[in-house]
Parts: C-alpha cells; sequence; structure tokens
C-alpha cells in the first residue's frame, strides 16, 4: 500500500460529516486535524469521527507533514483558503464550487501550477457507479449518437432546513452555484466538452424567510438568481437545456434528474447529487413498444463524499491525474457564471475553459482501492 497522505481539513460545517464519514474507507487518507473558526465545533467533530488533533488554521498551514488542506469553508472563502493552502506548500480539495466567479478560480489554479502542486474539487459523484455506469453506455454505443438532453433540479430553497441558508442566496450561490456543479460535471462526464451556451435568469423572491432552527424568522435579501435556465451545445453536437431552480416547491414531475436521448435510445441518468443511483435504458427497436429497462452497474458501489480526495491523494502518489481536478472544476464555474452572463447580455456565449473528460473509474478494484 502507498505511504498515506495527511490531510487537514478546514471548516467543520454540515458537510463536514459526509466526508469524515466516508474517508475512513480509503486506506490511502489518514485525517490529521481539523480547524474551524468555531473551535468547539472543531473539537466536536474531532471526538466524533476520532481525530487526534484540533488546532487553528494558522497551525494547520504551519504544519509540513499536512499534504492536502479539505476546504470545507463557505464558498466566497474557497479561492482564497485555497490559495494560502497553495502559499504554504499544499494541495488542495475543495467543496464545490471552485469559486465564486471563473476569474478566482482561474487564479487558483495558475497559483497551484506555478509551485507544481494539485487543485481537486468536489462534486465526486460522478465517480459513484451510477454516473460512470451511464458513462460507459453511452460510450459503448448503447443510445446511439447523443443528440439531445434534459438537466432538471428544482425545490423551494434552503431556508426550509439549513441552519445556515444565507450564503445560498449571496454571490457565488443560488441554485447554479449550489447544485449546478452536480448536473453540469455530470454532464461533461457523460458528453464532453461544450461549444456554446444560453441562459436565463431571474431572481423570483427578493426577501426570503428562514424557517429552519436556530435562525427561524430572520429576512434573507436574495443577492443571485434563484431561477436559472440554461441552453447548451456541445461540441459532439447534442443540445439540450437545464433548469437549476429555487423557485419550485416541486421537482419536474417524475422524470429523471437527467436523461439523454440518442438515435438508437433513450437513457434515464440517476440524480448526480448520489452515488449509486440506478440506470435506465431504452433500446429502439422496430414492432416493440419502447420499454426501459434498469441496467446492472458496471463499478464499484458504496462510495460516497471523500472519493475525490482519496483519488487525489492515490494521484499524488501515483504521479497520474486526479479525476476531480481543478481544470475540470473551473470549466464547471465558467459554464455557471456564462449563463449568467448570457442572461444579462441576451447573447450566446462561448465557454472560455477548455475541457477534457477525466479517466473513467475502474471497475475491477476493491472498494477502498481506486488504483494500483
Amino acid at each position: 500500500m502507498s505511504e498515506r497522505v495527511k490531510i487537514g481539513v478546514i471548516g467543520t460545517g454540515a458537510i463536514s460529516g459526509a466526508y469524515l464519514g466516508m474517508a475512513k474507507n480509503f486506506p490511502i487518507v489518514e485525517m490529521a486535524a481539523c480547524a474551524d473558526m468555531n473551535l468547539d465545533a472543531a473539537k466536536k467533530k474531532a471526538e466524533e469521527f476520532g481525530i487526534s488533533r484540533v488546532c487553528t488554521v494558522d497551525e494547520m498551514f504551519a504544519d509540513k507533514s499536512i499534504e492536502i488542506i479539505l476546504n470545507l469553508t463557505i464558498p466566497k472563502a474557497h479561492v482564497p483558503i485555497g490559495l494560502r493552502a497553495i502559499e504554504a506548500g499544499k494541495h488542495t480539495y475543495a467543496e464545490k464550487p471552485l469559486g465564486v466567479n471563473r476569474e478566482e478560480g482561474a487564479q487558483l489554479l495558475q497559483a497551484a501550477s506555478a509551485k507544481g502542486l494539485r487543485v481537486g474539487c468536489a462534486p465526486d459523484t460522478v465517480l459513484g457507479a451510477g454516473i460512470q455506469t451511464a458513462r460507459k453506455l453511452i460510450d459503448d454505443g448503447a443510445i446511439g449518437r447523443p443528440v439531445a438532453f434534459t438537466a432538471f433540479m428544482a425545490g423551494r430553497g434552503h431556508e426550509h432546513w439549513h441552519p445556515s441558508p444565507e450564503f445560498y442566496y449571496q454571490v457565488g450561490g443560488g441554485p447554479m452555484f449550489d447544485m449546478g456543479p452536480y448536473y453540469l460535471t455530470a454532464l461533461l462526464n457523460l458528453l464532453g466538452g461544450v461549444k456554446r451556451v444560453m441562459g436565463m435568469t431571474s431572481i423570483t423572491q427578493s426577501e426570503r424567510t428562514i424557517y429552519s432552527k436556530p435562525k427561524f424568522g430572520q429576512k434573507i435579501k436574495v443577492e443571485t438568481p434563484d431561477h436559472v435556465l440554461g441552453m447548451m451545445e456541445f461540441e459532439n453536437g447534442c443540445v439540450g437545456s437545464i433548469i437549476q431552480s429555487f423557485a419550485m416547491r416541486t421537482g419536474i414531475g417524475n422524470a429523471s434528474p437527467i436523461i439523454v436521448y440518442g438515435t438508437e435510445g433513450t437513457m434515464h441518468v440517476p440524480d448526480p447529487n448520489g452515488f449509486d443511483g440506478v440506470v435506465k435504458l431504452c433500446r429502439f427497436e422496430e414492432g416493440k413498444n419502447d420499454e426501459f429497462v434498469e441496467m446492472p452497474h458496471t463499478f464499484v458501489k458504496g462510495y460516497g463524499r471523500s472519493v475525490g480526495l482519496a483519488d487525489l491523494a492515490q494521484a499524488i502518489r501515483a504521479g497520474r491525474e486526479e479525476r476531480c481536478n481543478g481544470q475540470q472544476a473551473l470549466a464547471v464555474l465558467d459554464l455557471m457564471q456564462a449563463f449568467l452572463d448570457s442572461s444579462n447580455s441576451g447573447q450566446a456565449v462561448t465557454p472560455t475553459v477548455q475541457y477534457k473528460r477525466p479517466a473513467p473509474m475502474r471497475g475491477d478494484l476493491p472498494f477502498g482501492t481506486l488504483d494500483d
């Protein structure tokens, strides 16, 4: 087994438990320390997940034994914390999005490149059995040539459940920057690079009321679109639409979150916010009724958040490219901002970031082992 990679966690909020709970399944990583502006919160998480050290952010950056900073702060802090990690000579892996705009995301990648360091970024749900199976089926020609897609996420907003939902309605938040990374990263993995996009956006509610505790009754000023419609043309000719909305009380009927339509079949792609969802395939056959069939998974099941972090750690040891890499995250950030830019200008936007599909996951390795 490769020497373990020591991880320092900054930010012990709501999402940290998902990372820390899954990380124990990957022998390549060691959660060595955690830090938070609220040291009591960090101590609670350390005790819950058996992390031996709690420290300040400055102490973590000064610790030479820590190789990767796992950045679980709020979106507007992703790049500032990432830049400090790079300055301290550490690789970084951040919760999505990479940053709140493409300019600061590019700055982070440039700083890392100058120091020979790596930037990884969520979402890593695309490494799960669901999206990986869908990708292989499309690559193998199961639906023929992809010609169209739909990608829908709709809900009424995080103020109904999240304990501190304010940042979801600030610049760098909203449904596209919050949930869009799952859908766009999945679409890029399934279909490749994007040629052009158009967008229409709106702020449907200028003010929202928090209904969750402990901030029940407080008001939120909405500073970024809470409803986004995008149209995308991929380099392979596939065209389709994406809706990301915090303005709709229910989802889009019973439709799958992502559907890809091809010349020889149609695929229901599982929820990209999960890892092991069901893939359903309908093949067109003359004289037969269209019928969707559940497809067996072709990759390891059971992964959760931290698989992308573990893949980065393994890539560092093996000298290969990580799958949830910064360039992919920057391409997603560029697309998300492009929808807003297009809505403002009324014109189509050409992506500024080139995209390269990462290597598929290997299905012949045991759980917790990402490469030989």
